[in-house]
């Protein structure tokens, strides 16, 4: 990702991927760690330059739809998505997304999409999924690549059929959250909100922050 900021500075075009066979200081959302072991994973920055702000808020949906699609026939099992950023094959995770923009005045002028994808389950995350054993990481790339570039694409907010796309996929959806706010996670909106049922009888959109189930409901194990 700081790689990926730093060629972009430098005047990288639209397109251009960095790839990590291991990382050190790898990152999630929320100052999370990723585990980036050696040959473990697809651990990658692609450099776009979007210039539609509302696409640019539902980008990490976007991208998440994207690659459930492009590495479901590489899984053990269905694809399915958390929000804000997360993919899972049954209840371990199988890929996370973190996406920072860099700004001139009001503008974007560049976003780093990181994804890490496991191709084989982590030593240090044993609950977690990866891809069939066979698969080479090329495969997953060839897969990937023009799945996310065709996101990055798209203008405005989610469409009616994105939308029903995501609530296809919902890991949570009907279950008890604690985070971003507590309540019952009812699936999404077009500007990529999460749609939370509070105990009030009130429905709070959530714009920000991350989805943590309640100990009492948690995902479903395969």
């Amino acid at each position: 990702m700081d790689e990926a900021h730093r060629l972009a500075q430098a005047g990288a075009e639209a397109g251009t991927l960095v790839l990590a066979d291991t990382q050190h200081s790898g990152r999630g959302r929320a100052g999370r760690s990723w585990a980036s072991e050696p040959d473990a994973g697809i651990w990658m920055t692609l450099i776009e330059r979007p210039r539609d702000q509302r696409a640019l808020d539902v980008l990490a949906l976007r991208i998440g739809l994207a690659l459930a699609d492009a590495l479901e026939p590489f899984a053990a099992g269905p694809i399915t998505l958390k929000w804000p950023n997360d993919l899972f094959v049954g209840g371990g995770k199988l890929a996370g997304i973190l996406i920072e923009a860099r700004w001139r005045e009001a503008v974007p002028e560049w976003v780093a999409i990181g994804v890490g994808v496991n191709r084989r389950v982590p030593a240090s995350f044993p609950g977690a999924a990866a891809v069939r054993a066979e698969v080479t990481r090329d495969e997953l790339l060839r897969a990937m690549i023009p799945a996310m570039r065709a996101a990055t694409r798209l203008l405005g907010t989610l469409t009616p059929g994105e939308c029903t796309a995501w609530a296809a996929r919902d890991l949570t959806y009907g279950r008890e959250i604690t985070e971003p706010r507590p309540g019952r996670a009812m699936g999404i909106n077009a500007t990529g909100a999460l749609l939370i049922a509070e105990p009030s009888g009130t429905t709070y959109a959530a714009r920000s922050g991350s989805l943590v189930l309640a100990a009492s409901d948690p995902p479903p194990v395969p």
